[in-house]
């Protein structure tokens, strides 16, 4: 089927529950494995990429291979830009057909955040494109994002203004995660994500989920996440499984097969993330 946007599969979400997993990927097979996982869970799922990604190859590259997977498929998937860092990007991605877009100005002030996020909501609107902002901060470090160490949680009552002030569709929190390889384990404010749950009615998204318990995002999930990011694991779950092959066979030439392992690795990461989503079956 035709990529579709993340907007109708977010309120399905927020109406049911569960949460979408959101998959950065890095290459084909990475691709390959995201959709293949979709289709045996019949899950609907969100592909992205970030700025860097974008770098290394191109928005018209990445979203050839998410769209000639999607349509094979026969469950809904989104192309999302993730992190988009300045209106110029987020525009770029719009014009070249992404079917979702993020803005993130969360590293301005809050006037310069609300400007930013209206600016590519109200470009997208009437092409009815989504668009995800953020406000708080997610730390950590990831490609060439840098969240910082400082780590301002997102304020509810200030949740609702940005909102209203934006007219984003969707909104990643910031509750303690980070982005990037943790070096203990998370603390989330699940008490804080109730609170900014019950005053934005707009779907919330969970960024820097790499290496948080399982039951932790299940629990985030049940308190009002719509949108799940992961993208650090991914790519750990792709090496491990190129260079168990070059192992055992270190003469091994072919690309396919230290791929194929690679592929394999990712399509049971990405599974045991979409069950952790309450998204399995969810595919309408």
């Amino acid at each position: 089927m035709p990529l579709v946007t993340t907007k109708q599969m977010l309120l399905d979400a927020q109406a049911g529950n569960y949460a979408v997993g959101a998959f950065n990927v890095e290459n084909m097979e990475m691709v390959m494995a995201v959709m293949e996982a979709a289709e045996e869970l019949k899950s609907p799922v969100i592909m992205q990429t970030t700025p860097s990604t974008v770098k290394y190859a191109g928005l018209d590259f990445f979203l050839a291979n998410v769209r000639a997977a999607a349509e094979r498929a026969s469950v809904p998937v989104a192309m999302h830009l993730d992190h988009g860092s300045s209106f110029e990007l987020a525009m770029q991605a719009y014009r070249t057909g992404y079917t979702s877009i993020m803005i993130d100005g969360s590293h301005g002030s809050f006037e310069e955040n609300v400007a930013v996020s209206k600016a590519v909501a109200d470009a997208c609107e009437p092409s009815g494109i989504p668009v995800e902002a953020e406000l708080g901060k997610v730390g950590g470090k990831e490609d060439d994002l840098d969240g910082g160490d400082d780590n301002p949680y997102t304020d509810p009552a200030q949740a609702v203004e940005f909102v209203k002030q934006t007219g984003v569709t969707s909104l990643a929190v910031a509750i303690g995660t980070a982005h990037g390889v943790y070096k203990g384990e998370p603390k989330l404010d699940l008490d804080r994500l109730s609170e900014i749950r019950k005053v934005v009615d707009i779907p919330l998204v969970l960024h820097g989920t790499s290496g948080v318990p399982d039951a932790t995002v299940t629990e985030c999930v049940n308190r009002g996440i719509c949108k799940v990011n992961y993208a650090t694991d991914l790519r750990i779950a792709f090496t491990n499984g190129v260079e168990k092959v070059f192992e055992e066979n270190p003469d091994v030439i072919d690309p396919k097969k230290y791929n194929a392992a690679g592929k394999e690795c990712v399509k049971e990461y990405v599974m045991s993330k979409m069950k952790v989503c309450k998204s399995v079956g969810k595919a309408n």
